[in-house]
C-alpha cells in the first residue's frame, strides 16, 4: 500500500528528535492503550499484521496529526468494530447495548504479569517452505504497488541488492493481515548499497539491510 505511513526516504519531514531519558509512556493513557492492544489479541480475532494494516488505513491527514499511541488506539477501535466484538455506538457511549451477550475474556488476571513482563517472540519460523534464493545471490526488489498490506519499502522497489542471509520461513504479512492464510515464505536480509537506493550523492561505504519475503524478490 502506497500510504502516508511508508515514510522511508521521504525528504522535508523534519528532524528526528532524540529525547534524553525518554519515559516508556509520556501519558498514563498511552500505557492503557498499549495494555488494551496486547490483551485484545487474546480473542484471536486478528493478528499483528491485521493491526498494522488497520493503522495504515487511517486517513493521511489524521495519520500525520496523531501521536504514536493515538494511531494504535484508532486502529484498535476499527478492529474491534470490524470483528463485531463491540459496536461503534457502544464505544462512543462507553456502555454495552441492551441485550448484548456477555463474553468472558480469554486473558485472565493471573496471566497478565508473566505475559507482559517476559519477552515474547512474535515471529513464527515455519518449516515446509523452500527458499528461492541463497546467500550471495544478486536479486531485484519487485516494482509492486499492492492496495493491501505489505512490508516492502517503497524506496527499495525496483532496486538491486545481494542476499546476505536467510532467516528461515515466516508468515507472509500480505495475506496474514486480511486473514487469508499465513502462506509461510523464506525471509532474507538483503543488502542494498546506499547509492543504489539514493543515487551517486550517497556515501559509497553505506548500505541498508532490509528483511524481504520471497514474494518481494526476483532474480537479477
Amino acid at each position: 500500500m502506497n500510504g502516508v505511513h511508508d515514510m522511508g526516504g521521504l525528504q522535508d519531514m523534519g528532524p528526528v528528535r532524540i529525547e534524553k531519558n525518554e519515559p516508556v509512556f509520556h501519558e498514563r493513557w498511552e500505557g492503557r492503550v498499549y495494555a488494551m492492544t496486547r490483551a485484545l489479541r487474546f480473542w484471536n480475532k486478528w493478528n499483528i499484521d491485521s493491526s498494522r494494516w488497520a493503522t495504515e488505513l487511517i486517513p493521511p491527514v489524521e495519520y500525520l496529526r496523531m501521536s504514536y499511541y493515538e494511531k494504535w488506539h484508532a486502529g484498535m477501535v476499527e478492529l474491534l468494530v470490524n470483528s463485531k466484538l463491540v459496536t461503534r455506538e457502544e464505544i462512543e457511549s462507553g456502555k454495552p447495548a441492551d441485550g448484548s451477550a456477555k463474553a468472558t475474556p480469554p486473558l485472565t488476571a493471573g496471566q497478565v504479569v508473566p505475559l507482559f513482563t517476559q519477552a515474547q517472540f512474535a515471529g513464527r519460523n515455519r518449516t515446509g517452505a523452500s527458499p528461492r534464493f541463497r546467500a550471495g545471490q544478486r536479486v531485484r526488489a519487485r516494482n509492486m504497488h499492492p492496495l493491501g498490506h505489505n512490508r516492502l519499502p517503497r524506496y527499495a522497489r525496483g532496486r538491486f541488492g545481494i542476499i546476505d542471509r536467510d532467516h528461515g520461513a515466516f508468515s507472509l504479512p500480505d495475506t496474514n493481515a486480511t486473514l487469508l492464510g499465513e502462506n509461510p515464505q523464506h525471509v532474507y536480509s538483503v543488502r542494498f548499497t546506499a547509492r543504489e537506493l539514493w543515487g551517486e550523492q550517497a556515501p559509497a561505504q553505506d548500505a541498508v539491510y532490509i528483511d524481504m519475503w520471497d514474494t518481494y524478490l526476483e532474480p537479477a
